[in-house]
């Protein structure tokens, strides 16, 4: 039964302690247990498990995840539904792009200005410290 349970794991991708999670989340079903306490996963729970990976792997949130479960789960879906739940988190992800392009701007002017040389004075750490020089 351990083999089953590894077997599963493996084909899922998903490793033991992201099930157990996935379980007190509520996004994966309880699922039976032997006569010696081992988990007993179902093809079904493996697909799933799956599902949540690939949701992650595009960085739904876990409230988005349960949503979009919930919706994979029921065939009188509307697809509306879906899509919006992918355009909210894409318009997120564009939002977030765009703020880190700006980060990674800022710290390549700031690299741009600092001399790199043995000289104490550093246009970075003046940006860090809110403009202002201080001394210790």
């Amino acid at each position: 039964r351990e083999a089953l349970f590894n077997l599963y794991l493996t084909v899922s991708g998903v490793s033991p302690k992201m099930v157990r999670h996935y379980e007190s989340l509520g996004l994966l079903a309880r699922v039976g247990r032997s006569e010696g306490g081992y988990r007993l996963y179902t093809q079904i729970d493996v697909h799933t498990l799956r599902f949540i990976k690939r949701a992650r792997e595009l960085g739904f949130s876990m409230p988005e995840i349960a949503e979009l479960a919930g919706l994979w789960q029921n065939r009188r879906r509307a697809s509306a539904n879906v899509k919006r739940i992918a355009q909210k988190h894409a318009a997120d992800l564009a939002l977030r792009i765009e703020a880190m392009q700006a980060m990674q701007r800022t710290l390549a002017h700031l690299i741009h200005c600092c001399h790199g040389a043995e000289r104490p004075d550093c246009p970075i750490l003046d940006d860090l410290a809110g403009g202002a020089q201080l001394r210790h």
